[in-house]
């Protein structure tokens, strides 16, 4: 089973690359029914989480640890390839598997001295049955993401560590490699920096640790060089006689996608879900910044209510009766496209969208083309607050943002192949994933991807309080509340972490830090350089840490012994986001591995979430108390948020199928 499944290792020739078929799942249809089914069985799992079991396996791979782990170099590298045949010929047996997770287990207690933990053994097995893993910070998902993947390599199913960034796979590569190696294994890492000569040998190794954007541009690119032969067959005729007017294919930079082990899942599979990977080609010459800017003149004489309304809760601008005829009159000069009702009302909608829907310094910060050196526009990431310098709008959008910014506007873009991270991966044969958050996204989990959602307990009790909740009239009032907390906190020693949604947000609390004459240091998407290093210090005697949600992943904050004893690390979140999750991650920075620490909320009536999602009910809470207020209104706001947001994945789940259908460009899969 496993050699049908899974071809062999070694890197072929590029002259013979192109007979190789490519790897991949075709992903049977699945209606309606099937996904709400599927979804209520996953759903089912925030009421009643499954915990983590199979003793037996657990007590089987400890067993094999004990017996093995005197086991010269020499005698483990034969066991592997003793265990190696018996996977070909006997396929992905349970018995098999823990035999493998143990000689892993064997390595790591010989290269690094670590023994796993019973939770961390048991999540290794289930990533290997392909589930998905809710681990609190602090719990070893790098160590146990590294039990799963050299398992998988002895079994030959070509494992991909997935990550989120450069740094982490860097990180958790060089974590690995001297097990992997002792092991005889051999371990490819791609990042943004590696070479596209480079690649197809990285991909061709054991194990492939790379993030989730290099992985998911080098399968569309090799969709873009396969075009329409895909199939073995094809593959072979195109190269042996070539067709009319077509060049040959040419060898391909992945293997296939065989077994994907993806970190962070949630931010992966849920909050980018919606945002398509694009292969795109810029035209020639910039565009005519004219049409943009009458369109930004337009649009700001317009009135909102009587000409256009925004719909808050899908951040859609809708035009009145009475602004299209606005619009009409007010184009009736310029003539052209201006002309046509359909066409001008698009501008001037994108125009109002720029100007009201994209605010700098929470969707974009104004940052530096690394070719040009010229002023650009950078998207940040809402989710995790990180600057995504390659990407951008599409459509036309970025260029109006970039005019109304004063900027010369780029190069429009003409679409080559596209593809999101919901269709990319479900064409793994296999896949797992870890996430500090799983629980509320668990029937999504299943419903798209069948992953089945369990919850490891923590090896020790976390130690964290919840201090309670502040709900204030405004921001300035927030503000001061904020200070006064950090103020109080570093004079007992203990370090705090101030968690914003927003780049100007963080700088609003830094700026109000500083007059009060706290020292602090700010991580936003300007500030992202030395990231790692600055959550790294977060957890020093007295620190002040002003982050976006870039610090809610990634790098644990380590706690000095002298902070540990002044009570730990306290987390403040400034204002709700719109997923539960996100707000868990935050929390979750404090009392980690039983650490001492401690949280609460600190926010206003007056912050964007609550007047998107709950102005009415907002505004009737005031003679509630602050705590059974906020806790009804996240409840409200978060249900609306997180129902939202799941309805506009499946509606671009269903674009992407039917693009695909009919590109035939971005995957096989139509399901």
């Amino acid at each position: 089973m496993i050699a049908r499944l899974f071809p062999p290792r070694r890197l072929l020739p590029a002259s013979q690359q192109v007979y190789r078929p490519y790897v991949q799942r075709r992903v049977p249809p699945m209606n309606w029914v099937d996904r709400t089914w599927r979804a209520l069985k996953g759903g089912l799992t925030a009421i009643g989480p499954r915990r983590l079991r199979g003793r037996q396996r657990i007590a089987s791979v400890l067993r094999g640890l004990e017996q093995n782990q005197d086991c010269p170099a020499s005698e483990l590298g034969a066991r592997v390839e003793d265990l190696r045949a018996e996977f070909r010929e006997y396929g992905l047996r349970p018995d098999l598997l823990e035999r493998a997770v143990a000689l892993v287990a064997v390595a790591a207690f010989q290269e690094r001295g670590m023994r796993p933990r019973p939770v961390q053994v048991s999540g290794a097995l289930l990533l290997l049955d392909g589930a998905m893993l809710e681990m609190a910070t602090g719990e070893g998902k790098t160590f146990t993401a590294i039990l799963a993947a050299g398992a998988a390599a002895i079994a030959g199913m070509r494992p991909q560590v997935i990550t989120v960034n450069d740094y982490l796979t860097e990180r958790d590569a060089e974590n690995g490699q001297p097990i992997f190696a002792r092991l005889g294994l051999s371990l490819g890492v791609v990042t943004s920096n590696t070479d596209k000569g480079d690649r197809p040998a990285a991909y061709a190794q054991d194990i492939v640790y790379v993030n989730n954007t290099e992985v998911a541009f080098d399968y569309l690119k090799d969709i873009v060089a396969l075009g329409p032969a895909r199939s073995p067959a094809r593959r072979l005729l195109r190269a042996a006689i070539g067709a009319p007017g077509q060049p040959k294919p040419q060898p391909t930079i992945l293997p296939g996608l065989h077994f994907a082990i993806v970190d962070e899942a949630d931010g992966i599979l849920v909050d980018e879900a919606s945002t398509p990977l694009i292969i795109s080609a810029s035209q020639d010459m910039p565009p005519d910044p004219a049409p943009y800017i009458d369109a930004l003149r337009v649009a700001r004489q317009l009135t909102e209510g009587a000409d256009w309304f925004q719909e808050a809760r899908a951040r859609r601008i809708r035009l009145t009766d009475a602004g299209r005829a606005r619009i009409a009159s007010l184009a009736y000069p310029l003539g052209g496209l201006w002309h046509v009702a359909g066409a001008r009302e698009e501008r001037v909608r994108q125009a109002l969208q720029a100007l009201h829907l994209y605010v700098r310094d929470r969707d974009y910060i104004i940052g530096m083309d690394p070719d040009t050196l010229e002023p650009a526009i950078v998207i940040v990431d809402e989710s995790t607050g990180r600057p995504m310098p390659d990407r951008s709008w599409e459509g036309g959008l970025h260029q109006c943002i970039e005019v109304k910014e004063g900027l010369v506007p780029t190069a429009l873009r003409q679409t080559i192949a596209r593809v999101t991270y919901q269709r990319f991966f479900r064409q793994y044969l296999r896949m797992s994933g870890m996430t500090g958050t799983g629980l509320e996204i668990s029937g999504e989990m299943r419903s798209f991807f069948d992953l089945t959602t369990y919850a490891v307990p923590p090896h020790v009790a976390s130690q964290r309080r919840f201090l309670g909740s502040q709900l204030l009239p405004n921001a300035p009032a927030k503000i001061a509340a904020i200070v006064a907390r950090c103020a109080q906190m570093h004079a007992q020693g203990r370090p705090v972490l101030v968690g914003t949604r927003t780049v100007s947000a963080s700088e609003m609390v830094s700026n109000a830090l500083e007059s009060a004459g706290l020292p602090h240091v700010v991580l936003n998407a300007r500030q992202d350089a030395d990231e790692a290093d600055l959550i790294a210090r977060a957890g020093a005697l007295g620190a002040i840490t002003v982050a976006t949600n870039m610090a809610g992943r990634g790098t644990d904050i380590s706690l000095s012994s002298a902070a540990r004893a002044a009570g730990g690390l306290h987390v403040i979140l400034t204002e709700h986001h719109e997923s539960r999750r996100v707000d868990r991650q935050l929390y979750g920075r404090a009392g980690r591995q039983g650490d001492p620490g401690s949280c609460e909320d600190i926010v206003a009536r007056d912050d964007p979430l609550y007047s998107r999602f709950a102005p009415r009910v907002s505004r009737l809470v005031r003679p509630v108390p602050a705590w059974l207020a906020i806790r009804l209104l996240r409840r409200r706001m978060q249900r609306l948020a997180e129902g939202q947001s799941a309805y506009a994945r499946r509606q671009q789940f269903k674009t992407e199928k039917d693009l695909a259908k009919q590109s035939a460009i971005a995957g096989v899969e139509h399901g």
